[in-house]
């Protein structure tokens, strides 16, 4: 029996956990058809004193065990933290049963933010890992033994796996699924409940990109709003430069300092974030937004799309563009 306990904070998103179990438990339908061993047991753990786990929706889960009572010496196959709370005291709770716990088990799994609860328990040091996009850089200013991958659903280094937000849990899910029981019982189990067993587009996860303020009232904000005014202008930092009577280097300094990243970072943030909402939200030609966004060409725009999102841009904007209603 491969035992899986799924530690589920209290306030959370509960369909993360329900999910889990639900395509766990589907694959367990597979394994019994083929009469194949051994199979799958779920237990949800709460971090509470009661055993009703309570989701941010309102709606409830019944635990089946309360985690300050479970030994952590017991061995499961499977330990999996389902997100975090912000509550301290319930994520040292987890924390130190971590501690105790995941040496004895084959596999340490974490969904969304429960990546940094892995963090604080020492399990990610010197390991690739992921979490919440919202979350990387958090991860890597407060761990930097950790090595933060940006963009895939999910990583697993070794041992221990980690997936992005929300919903790609269900991807590592399939990912454990195929990896114990083989390709075809994991493809049974995605087809059987319509989902991809290996998503297009590179398994990524997608940043909401927010337009950065201008830093301030002076030359540098002033230049901020032009730059978000002129995208097909020359925005080298030569240009830049000019542009505020400073020389690039000194320009590529204080910029630096004063925006948090370099000129020519922010220009192609800035250029690429402008394509995305302008697949999204308009039906110009990839050629004309390409020219528009400082792109120049459809190949370049297509070139940079590849590179950053593992999608061309006709891609992008067939899963992100609005809908047509009725």
């Amino acid at each position: 029996m491969r035992s899986f306990l799924l530690i589920v904070p209290e306030g959370g998103m509960l369909f993360e956990a329900a999910g889990i179990a639900d395509i766990i438990m589907r694959a367990n339908t597979y394994l019994c058809a083929q009469d194949r061993v051994p199979r799958y047991q779920v237990k949800l753990a709460t971090t509470q004193s009661h055993a009703v786990i309570h989701g941010q929706s309102g709606l409830n889960l019944l635990a089946d065990l309360k985690l300050a009572e479970l030994d952590p010496r017991t061995v499961w196959d499977t330990v999996v933290i389902v997100g975090r709370s912000r509550d301290a005291d319930e994520t040292a709770l987890v924390v130190d049963f971590l501690r105790l716990a995941a040496p004895r088990a084959r596999r340490v799994v974490s969904i969304c933010a429960g990546a940094m609860l892995l963090a604080e328990a020492g399990l990610l040091n010197g390991r690739r890992a992921t979490s919440h996009w919202q979350l990387l850089d958090t991860m890597q200013t407060r761990f930097p033994d950790v090595r933060v991958e940006r963009g895939p659903l999910f990583v697993q280094d070794g041992s221990v796996w980690t997936s992005g937000g929300v919903s790609s849990g269900f991807d590592l899910t399939l990912a454990l699924i195929e990896a114990d029981c083989g390709y075809s019982i994991a493809r049974d189990v995605a087809q059987d409940m319509v989902m991809y067993l290996h998503r297009p587009g590179g398994q990524m996860q997608f940043s909401r990109y927010t337009p950065q303020a201008p830093v301030s009232e002076g030359p540098l904000g002033d230049l901020q709003r032009w730059i978000y005014a002129q995208l097909a202008e020359d925005l080298s930092v030569e240009a830049l430069a000019a542009r505020v009577a400073m020389s690039p280097r000194n320009f590529t300094r204080v910029f630096t300092r004063e925006v948090g990243t370099s000129p020519a970072r922010y220009v192609a943030e800035i250029r690429l974030n402008a394509a995305r909402e302008r697949l999204e939200q308009t039906r110009d030609s990839v050629a004309r937004i390409a020219r528009e966004t400082g792109f120049a060409t459809s190949i370049n725009l297509r070139r940079c799309f590849e590179r950053q999102l593992h999608l061309t841009p006709g891609e992008y904007r067939q899963r992100f563009t609005r809908r047509k209603l009725a």
